[in-house]
């Protein structure tokens, strides 16, 4: 069941234009994760997903916007991002994913 528990800590792939420009320059991937993975799940599931090799982890929580509804406030919830770096020579082509 490694599957199971790697699609539950990689929530989606982020393509922005800065994670593209990082993709490019730097060989590193930015997902949306789970609030409690650790850069420890993070690194397997990459690896299990993807099948490439993991240099490095980073990770941070996102605090989450206060947002108006009318004349009402609400509070977007927080979320958790990880910049993955990978060795030399690997990459990950997400366009092509169907997870």
């Amino acid at each position: 069941m490694p599957e199971v528990r790697s699609y539950n800590v990689i929530v989606r792939p982020l393509l922005t234009e800065r994670s593209t420009i990082m993709k490019e320059k730097y060989n590193q991937y930015v997902f949306e994760t789970g609030l409690a993975a650790s850069k420890t799940d993070v690194r397997r599931a990459v690896e299990d997903l993807f099948k490439v090799r993991v240099e490095r982890v980073r990770t941070m929580t996102v605090r989450g916007k206060s947002r108006r509804y009318g004349r009402n406030t609400g509070l977007r919830p927080d979320w958790k991002k990880a910049i993955v770096t990978l060795e030399k020579g690997q990459k990950i082509d997400l366009a092509d994913q169907t997870a």
